[in-house]
């Protein structure tokens, strides 16, 4: 799925949350998930019109007032949780990006860097909930408009300091930014952390067939032009002209390189970090180098977003010099997340469409390992099992 992050006053962890609510995510779902991971807060959202246009308003209610906490003590709660990896890897990233910045601007070590307001329970329940929430919807690609900033100055704990705060800049290193007519904070640290962790596309409105839009509310008066909203539309790629609506195509970058001195168990890890740091796929081959050494050549294909931080992981996790890679367009089959009930339970799965418009259901690895494991059944029996259950489709019912 595509999402595209149309940023026209700016984003604060309040804001994307409940614009994702909008698109769809369960309320009490997210409260479930959160739950699992923190205590002291409760979630409601509410229905407000900013210049006539229906939007939610999600409040974080605190019963644990601690602002004041410890990157590493936050760090320790997100690697405890029990989080899908790319949720975890997500949540992780975005709280080191707002502690890389504080401990820069603070001329602190990053390990004993601890945050004021971006420290307590509405701050993790902002991020942690948002990447559960794209998890939930599927979300695969972000594109997003320019991020714009405001102006003038704030009072915070650090006493009154110039918008857009020091951390918020830090965070958006290397972004695309842009002005605006607003004469206060409008991106917050929070916010800024999660649009340089999604990592997006800057542009307009991607090809895409549009399946829900989705408004969250900012709670300040900004004084700007535009009213204080954060739009995110939802949607799949466009279907190939000629080809039918279920074919589907994109870009993607093709990532590759050739080792001849790793072993069979470095290349297995690697392959493992690259997949937890966003790969859509990873592929070796063997291959024959200069002067006939044996070689494995690492193919990884990824979006535009993950290429920078791919080819660091290639570059650090391999004994490779070099990495290449190219732009690829490539046509892909319709498909969707679903919840499926099996004779096993609920199984979280994709449901494919093909180009003659039957469908089929394929449940995802994690999945069948984890009942594997659970139940103390082999693998493909797990695999097979599921399959019989969900295919044919007849009366299938299922989450998109």
């Amino acid at each position: 799925m595509i999402l595209y992050l149309d940023m026209m006053a700016g984003i604060a962890g309040d804001m994307f949350l409940g614009a994702l609510v909008d698109l769809g995510v369960p309320v009490e779902w997210l409260k479930g998930k959160l739950s699992t991971v923190l205590d002291g807060f409760d979630l409601r959202t509410e229905i407000v019109f900013r210049s006539h246009l229906r939007a939610v308003n999600l409040h974080v209610d605190v019963t644990d007032h601690v602002t004041h906490r410890h990157y590493t003590h936050i760090r320790e709660i997100i690697e405890s949780a029990d989080l899908p990896d790319n949720v975890r890897n997500n949540a992780l990233t975005a709280f080191k990006l707002i502690a890389q910045a504080e401990a820069r601007i603070h001329g602190k070590d990053i390990e004993t860097v601890h945050f004021h307001e971006i420290g307590g329970i509405d701050s993790l329940v902002d991020i942690i909930g948002s990447f559960l929430a794209l998890d939930y919807l599927g979300v695969d690609q972000v594109v997003a408009t320019p991020i714009p900033l405001g102006s003038g100055t704030i009072k915070c704990a650090h006493g009154t300091i110039p918008v857009p705060v020091p951390a918020t800049v830090a965070i958006l290193k290397g972004l695309e930014v842009t002005g605006s007519d607003a004469k206060t904070e409008i991106v917050t640290p929070t916010g800024a952390s999660l649009v340089a962790t999604l990592a997006p596309q800057f542009g307009g409105m991607p090809d895409m067939q549009i399946e829900k839009v989705g408004y969250g509310a900012g709670k300040r008066d900004t004084g700007a032009s535009v009213p204080n909203l954060l739009r995110l539309v939802l949607g799949t790629p466009a279907g190939v002209k000629g080809y039918g609506e279920n074919i589907l195509s994109d870009q993607v970058y093709v990532l590759y390189t050739n080792v001849d001195d790793m072993s069979p168990e470095g290349l297995g890890f690697v392959m493992d970090r690259l997949m937890e740091q966003g790969a859509l796929d990873v592929s070796f081959t063997p291959a024959f180098m200069k002067k006939n050494r044996p070689a494995t050549r690492i193919e990884v294909i990824c979006h535009k977003p993950q290429l920078q931080l791919l080819s660091k992981v290639l570059l650090s996790e391999t004994t490779s010099i070099g990495v290449r890679y190219h732009v690829c367009d490539r046509m892909i089959l319709r498909r969707e997340p679903v919840d499926v009930e099996t004779s096993l339970g609920y199984v979280n799965a994709k449901k494919i469409i093909r180009p003659n418009g039957q469908a089929r259901i394929m449940p995802e690895y994690d999945e069948c390992k984890r009942i594997a494991r659970e139940q103390n059944l082999p693998f493909y029996q797990v695999y097979e099992r599921i399959l019989a259950d969900v295919n044919p489709l007849d009366g299938q019912t299922g989450r998109s």
